[in-house]
């Protein structure tokens, strides 16, 4: 039996360099983009979005205040 360290070496992305997993995150982008299977947003989504985050942080502050006091 053989003991085995916890050291392990990084795999995949994790092992390669911060600009070359860039490299590969532009070229989806940019193949997504030609092919036309990219997510747009639409104006009403947008909007839908950012209400709802701001209700949500709105919902944050007001439960932290009542902890608090």
């Amino acid at each position: 039996m053989t003991l085995q360290s916890n050291t392990r070496r990084a795999r995949g992305l994790a092992a390669m360099s911060l600009e070359r997993r860039r490299e590969i995150a532009s070229m989806g982008g940019r193949t997504s983009q030609a092919r036309g299977t990219a997510h747009q947003w639409t104006a009403e989504e947008a909007s839908a979005a950012g209400k709802k985050g701001s209700a949500r942080y709105a919902l944050k502050k007001v439960e932290e205040r009542s902890f608090t006091q």
